[in-house]
């Protein structure tokens, strides 16, 4: 059976930076079962999979706008020290989690900081970055 809309797939997937940093990986542990189309892998991605079969193993290279976005200099934001606990000890690359006004988490990475301001930047950590996607199809079902 060919992955296609609506199938459930198990598969073991490896996400990389260019350089072959490895991001995630379910290589070597439990492999992940997801529905093609039910958000639980990005649009972009699952495009890849659609055709594949049990037993196929590929890579492919897949660009900031299939994957996370660009990065968005909309998304950096300054705030004022004092929306931060005076019990936080702030550190740059720091994620710290907000709450956006639908009550949804939001996470943050400190980028920089003084006594009176910090810039946080609410990007995704992979926006901008071109991604090697290596995906290996354990079993295509319905349903």
């Amino acid at each position: 059976m060919k992955i296609a809309q609506g199938l459930k797939v198990t598969l073991h997937f490896a996400l990389k930076l260019e350089d072959g940093q490895v991001v995630d990986s379910t290589f070597g542990g439990k492999a992940a079962t997801l529905v093609i189309g039910d958000g639980n892998l990005p649009a972009g991605f699952e495009q890849f999979l659609l055709g594949m079969e049990a037993g196929q193993k590929e890579s492919f290279c897949v660009t900031p706008e299939h994957a996370f976005g660009q990065v968005n200099p909309n998304n950096v934001q300054e705030m004022k020290r004092s929306t931060f606990s005076s019990d936080i000890t702030l550190e740059e690359g720091m994620i710290v989690s907000f709450a956006d006004a639908a009550k949804t988490e939001l996470p943050g990475v400190i980028k920089t900081f003084d006594a009176d301001k910090v810039v946080v930047d609410f990007n995704h950590p992979l926006a901008g970055k071109t991604l090697q996607f290596d995906v290996q199809i354990e079993k295509v079902e319905a349903n």
